[in-house]
């Protein structure tokens, strides 16, 4: 394996970031004038799981955008949510919206990024799913280079980070 080059691609969540993100998103409902008295909260329900409770559905999908938009600002990519079909569910007198973040590499999402990177990208450069990450290797530097931007274009539904450069 002398001179080969090789990087990993991941997808990883800052689980610190997000949960000063769903901290921040509950201050700013608990002070909003619009969220008083009816009954609106952000949490956490178990380890990956966040759970946004008020007494319509549109006031769920308005704490929905207020937590979108912290996890933008704190740099977490809105597609380590997962909400499912996104649409509030009835729960007594109230709805409730229920989302997950995601981490690690799906199968099917690791299988298709190796697909692309066989049919599109440079023809010395050979991808290896290890788990949940997918190990990309080639003789030349530029040539990974190229398959990053590659990766970086393509539509996934995951967000990917590039590490392990070497």
């Amino acid at each position: 394996m002398a001179g080969e080059s090789s990087f990993d691609v991941v997808s990883k969540v800052d689980h610190q970031e997000v949960d000063n993100a769903l901290n921040q998103a509950a201050k700013e409902i608990a002070q909003r004038y619009d969220f008083k008295g009816v009954g609106a909260s952000i949490a956490w329900s178990g380890h990956d799981a966040v759970v946004m409770i008020a007494n319509s559905p549109d006031r769920v999908l308005a704490i929905l955008d207020v937590f979108e938009t912290k996890l933008v600002k704190r740099g977490i990519s809105l597609k380590s949510l997962d909400l499912g079909d996104k649409e509030p569910k009835p729960s007594g007198k109230e709805y409730r919206l229920t989302g997950t973040i995601k981490e690690g590499l799906s199968s099917e999402i690791a299988k298709q990024l190796s697909k692309l990177i066989r049919d599109e990208g440079p023809k010395n450069v050979k991808a290896l799913i290890q788990g949940d990450e997918l190990r990309v290797t080639g003789k030349s530097r530029d040539d990974l280079q190229a398959a990053i931007a590659l990766l970086k274009g393509a539509d996934v539904d995951a967000a990917l980070q590039f590490v392990n450069y070497r």
